[in-house]
């Protein structure tokens, strides 16, 4: 907890000197503790305990300190179109939307430093000897990786600072193989030959599906589908993870088990269980190696290696102790993986099993007895359901605060797709490709489609139901750290003083009654803008629906299904060509809102008159200083330094993707903007109706106004 605690506390403050105060007063609370130590006291352990944790925190600040000193890659400092010569690092397909995607290593059109970018392919521009080791030349736009565009929302930058690409883009043109891969790269070439062959063998999501349980090749799935498992708890089945590894080294230690007994040679001088563990984590670690490995799959090996090595040597193979041993291991080579969702519901999920079965209520309902099997087997059934209900209880937080969203259903999906996918669709899997060496894969690979196909459905009917999902605003990280210390302290604790747990996880828990989504959303780069509380569960927008992307950001930030209206089809707001006015009443003040619908240059004068009488001006061009509205602007000048904002009213009060940001290295807040204004617009139109500052200067009616402008009237 400690070392977690400390890397999580390296993203939250701001600045180096922040990161080395947290440091030295670990020291001095370790150094204190020792000393008190040495004398005569009470309570040793405790201060024993406070030295480890004050060195743990200490020790995870560093280790992340260090790793984004070591693999962190500045990004472009604007967007380029250029031709780029690289070498092909990795290479993934990705049918279901039309493209292949690749990691290149390559040089900085500008200064020539060593760069890693990864680029989108469309299908059409592909090139099938673009494989991991070729050296290939193409025609691309590159882009700094975006960052969060919204308070709360998903920080690409930050992934890709850690993954070290220093730049996202697309290919216009064909690629060209300047020099064919080498017969190094064998693991990829197998990882995509088997992907390939399961794709002929079935075809499109069940194909998908199959693809990313044998290789973890997840490009085949479509969005439909992939939505459908999400809403309904079963998106974890679709990324190799816990569950598919541990079915893996599962099967061939049990495997192993059964063959090598057969041989009475080997079982009277060898310990089984240490040779079929040993087997089982050969088998786990091929099988990482062969997905991709991964940062999840490689936590799930390490987690499942841990377990086989616990099996060899008689101990209990789900402890609390191993599980801390393998979230160690994790945290210390990959330690940005604590603050993403991954790491935290993986753990958190392992946690709450070792937890619920560790319970004294749980061993005396599992404790065996002379009973009818039919009873027995009632008592599993149960146990089963109150392990996915106690999971689904352990990862709504999680969910909640990273994706806005949480299944209630999840339980019961999962109690059949678990089963379904580990004792029928992989076995199945496996036993197809075994017997396509002999060519008689053909009613495996069927039988194997039909249960993807059932778990599909399971999936679209469980996504289905009514409120399968629920929407909240962003949580904030109070609420969330509540939620966690009632967690750890129900899951670490024996007895009857572990339910004091639940009383900070329910006063999270109340709080989330509390919470209403902000007034305003504004997108780093001003270009998307979201409205909340005019409408019955819609978002009003301030452009269409063609950017799905900014959309979801908008509605998941703000707490709502996904149903927009835009601005322009409000019927309180009033829209030209050129600029959109609407008021806003929160609390006894009434907010006179001027948004920008266009890039185009206006005039100053007309611009400045217009300002003046809002309160809130938002944009996603520079504006000129005349332009001051009572209250906020925020145009590009000011978004490139706060980056996406959440603005609340009724405080008032803005939040800034920059406050949660402070120095880190992926976040620059000062990018140049590839826009080059065009020739001055003369013509500019402003919205003039009755309720906007601009009519009220006039002093025109609305009809007036609307015979007197170019556009069509509201």
């Amino acid at each position: 907890m400690g070392f977690a605690a400390g890397i999580a506390l390296w993203f939250q403050l701001p600045a180096p000197a922040h990161w080395l105060a947290l440091i030295c007063l670990c020291g001095a609370f370790t150094t204190g503790s020792l000393g008190l130590l040495q004398r005569e006291g009470r309570f040793p352990y405790l201060r024993l305990a406070i030295a480890s944790m004050a060195l743990a925190v200490a020790a995870g600040c560093l280790t992340v300190w260090a790793k984004s000193t070591l693999v962190g890659a500045p990004a472009l400092s604007r967007p380029v179109t250029t031709t780029l010569l690289g070498r092909v690092l990795q290479r993934q397909d990705q049918p279901a939307e039309a493209q292949v995607r690749l990691v290149l290593a390559t040089r900085e059109p500008e200064t020539g430093r060593a760069i890693r970018v990864r680029m989108n392919v469309p299908i059409e521009n592909d090139n099938e000897r673009a494989t991991e080791g070729a050296l290939v030349r193409l025609r691309a736009r590159l882009m700094p990786p975006p960052a969060a565009m919204l308070p709360g929302s998903y920080n690409f930058a930050r992934a890709a600072w850690f993954e070290g690409l220093a730049a996202t883009g697309s290919v216009f043109d064909p690629v060209q193989v300047v020099e064919p891969a080498n017969t190094r790269n064998g693991l990829a070439r197998l990882q995509r030959a088997l992907s390939n062959h399961i794709h002929r063998q079935l075809d499109g999501t069940p194909g998908g599906i199959a693809a990313a349980f044998a290789s973890g090749d997840r490009g085949g799935i479509s969005e439909a589908d992939e939505t459908a498992m999400r809403d309904a708890g079963l998106t974890h089945l679709l990324s190799v993870s816990g569950l598919h590894v541990g079915a893996v080294i599962a099967a061939a230690y049990f495997l192993a088990m059964a063959l090598l007994g057969m041989w009475p040679w080997l079982a009277l001088r060898v310990r089984l269980p240490v040779v079929a563990s040993a087997v089982g984590a050969g088998t786990g670690m091929f099988y990482t190696l062969l997905t991709g490995a991964e940062v999840p799959t490689i936590r799930s090996c390490a987690g499942a290696i841990l377990v086989m090595l616990a099996l060899a040597l008689g101990r209990e193979p789900l402890s609390l102790r191993l599980l801390a041993i393998a979230a160690l291991l994790v945290m210390a080579l990959w330690p940005e993986a604590v603050i993403g969702p991954g790491f935290q519901m993986s753990f958190a999920s392992v946690l709450a099993i070792v937890a619920l079965h560790g319970a004294q209520p749980t061993r005396d309902f599992l404790a065996a007895r002379d009973e009818e099997w039919w009873r027995r087997a009632a008592r599993n059934l149960v146990m089963l359901m109150a392990t996915g209900i106690v999971i689904e209880i352990a990862l709504m937080p999680i969910a909640l605060y990273h994706f806005h969203r949480a299944g209630i259903y999840g339980a019961l999906a999962n109690t059949i797709a678990i089963p379904l996918t580990t004792f029928a669709t992989m076995p199945l899997i496996g036993m197809a490709l075994l017997f396509d060496a002999a060519g008689a894969g053909a009613p495996f690979w069927w039988l194997a489609g039909k249960s993807i196909e059932l778990l599909l459905a399971i999936a679209h009917w469980t996504a289905a139901r009514p409120g399968a999902v629920n929407h909240l605003p962003a949580m904030g990280a109070w609420r969330f750290a509540l939620f966690l210390c009632g967690a750890f302290w129900l899951a670490l604790w024996r007895g009857k003083i572990r339910l004091w747990g639940l009383l900070p996880a329910g006063i999270a828990a109340i709080s989330l009654l509390l919470l209403r989504p902000p007034d305003l959303l504004i997108s780093g780069d001003g270009r998307h803008a979201g409205i909340t509380g005019e409408t019955d569960g819609k978002l009003i927008v301030l452009r269409d629906g063609r950017a799905s992307y900014a959309r979801e950001n908008l509605t998941e930030l703000a707490g709502m299904a996904g149903e927009t209206i835009t601005l322009a089809d409000w019927p309180g707001a009033q829209c030209s060509r050129d600029f959109c006015a609407i008021e806003l009443l929160r609390g006894d003040r009434r907010w006179q809102l001027l948004l920008a619908r266009g890039m185009d240059p206006v005039p100053e004068r007309a611009l400045a008159a217009a300002c003046e009488r809002s309160d809130i001006v938002i944009a996603a061009r520079w504006l000129p200083y005349s332009c001051k509205p009572r209250w906020l602007k925020a145009d590009r000048t000011m978004l490139e330094r706060t980056g996406g904002l959440a603005i609340y009213l009724d405080e008032p009060r803005v939040v800034t993707v920059a406050q949660g940001e402070g120095r880190h290295g992926w976040w620059t807040g000062d990018r140049k903007s590839p826009f080059i204004p065009s020739a001055s617009k003369q013509n500019a139109e402003f919205p003039t109706p009755a309720a906007s500052p601009v009519s009220r200067e006039a002093g025109l009616r609305p009809r007036e106004q609307a015979a007197g402008s170019n556009s069509p009237p509201p």
